[in-house]
């Protein structure tokens, strides 16, 4: 029987062909559209989520101003006097009055939540009005909740100056003045606020129009970033400095639709200050989106797992909008921090469209936020482009046998 005769097996690499990645400009823009509506993840953080935060994100803040607050009230003078300014507090919408007998009681109450502040009438309040002495009371309140202890020192403000005042139109009518005089007099200059900008004074005009830029440009990184993750899984990332503009095109005219659905419906629905520079707005729309969108895309050649965006910019929004010192003094930061929040786009991004959209700004007044958007876009490019050539030199090459 003839042996039968050996073969030799050579094992040769066979290099996997890359999936044909498009480089033009136009190429990208369209492609990157219809992965955006094709991938369920991004689609989601990029047009409807800030769509729903946009309908209930300011639903918190709907009665804008804050009525009925719980006070307390501890009358040691117990005379007419005392019982006409109880009865003014109590008369006045602010205030949801509590009577209590010291101030021991009023400060355990206070400690527990039970009420927001309280007001002390001290023994002999009457008899020093009476006799033309100067006479006070003493209102304190929690200052923890700044809100609730503007009303309180409102409330008790006006009650107890109205009272002041109807007690001096009285003894000046005694004295033989003209009582429609009295009532002049008694207010030499009279006090008239007007507030310019918020003209609700609530806190949803105020903390809203400046969440929505947060808002936007959250939602808009962490779905640029997935997307960009998921094409260097799919090794569909590498492309041409055009192709990269094209992307960065395509998802910023999606932010920028969102982003006039903001100023064009969410601030009008909810009644907040808008459109008094409309076109100065739009203008910081559409240097804002590419500059947080070429963000997104470092952060996703950067990340590469497309759970990785989730789990890490998910958690830096907070940081983020106390850094932009819109809510906290820029001044009072950690002088590091003062530094870094300037790499954010959101900290010249929040007071610009702040300033635009509910002050009426001009441009030449916002040019600095203007200015410092376009300067993180161009690093925020460069940066990509450090990072396309690092993906490219690192992309490993797959072999079969």
């Amino acid at each position: 029987m003839s042996k039968p005769s050996k073969t030799k097996v050579v094992k040769t690499p066979i290099l996997l062909r890359k999936s044909s990645v498009p480089q033009s400009f136009w190429a990208n823009f369209t492609q990157t559209f219809k992965d955006v509506f094709t991938d369920k993840g991004v689609l989601l953080m990029l047009v409807i989520a800030p769509i729903i935060y946009g309908f209930f994100y300011p639903w918190p803040y709907s009665s804008e101003v804050v009525n009925h607050v719980p006070v307390g009230i501890v009358d040691y003078d117990n005379s007419d006097l005392s019982r006409t300014i109880m009865r003014y507090s109590s008369a006045s919408p602010q205030l949801n009055t509590k009577r209590f007998l010291n101030e021991q009681a009023a400060k355990e109450a206070i400690w527990t939540d039970q009420i927001a502040g309280y007001m002390i009438i001290p023994s002999g309040l009457e008899q020093q009005v009476l006799s033309g002495k100067a006479a006070s009371v003493s209102v304190l309140g929690n200052g923890g909740y700044f809100l609730l202890n503007k009303n309180v020192q409102m409330g008790f403000l006006q009650a107890v100056s109205t009272v002041s005042a109807g007690v001096e139109v009285k003894k000046n009518v005694a004295q033989g003045a003209y009582a429609p005089t009295a009532v002049q007099n008694t207010q030499a200059v009279p006090l008239q606020i007007m507030p310019l900008y918020n003209q609700t004074e609530g806190y949803g005009a105020y903390v809203v129009p400046a969440v929505s830029i947060i808002i936007l440009q959250q939602t808009l990184l962490i779905a640029t970033a997935m997307l960009i993750s998921t094409w260097y899984e799919q090794r569909r990332h590498s492309t041409s400095i055009r192709g990269w503009l094209g992307r960065i095109a395509a998802i910023s005219i999606l932010s920028f639709t969102v982003g006039c659905f903001y100023y064009g419906w969410t601030f009008e629905l909810h009644h907040y200050p808008r459109g008094q520079n409309m076109l100065g707005s739009l203008l910081f729309l559409m240097i804002f989106c590419p500059t947080v969108a070429t963000l997104g895309c470092v952060f996703g050649l950067w990340f590469r797992l497309r759970e990785r965006s989730m789990q890490i910019l998910i958690f830096s929004s907070l940081p983020m909008f106390f850094m932009s010192g819109y809510p906290w003094p820029a001044n009072q930061l950690p002088e590091i921090l003062q530094i870094l929040r300037w790499l954010i786009p959101t900290t010249p991004a929040i007071n610009t469209s702040v300033q635009l959209n509910q002050m009426g700004a001009s441009l030449s007044q916002v040019a600095i936020g203007f200015y410092a958007l376009f300067g993180l876009w161009l690093f925020y490019f460069i940066l990509l482009l450090f990072m396309r050539k690092r993906t490219q030199s690192k992309q490993p090459s797959l072999k079969s046998t």
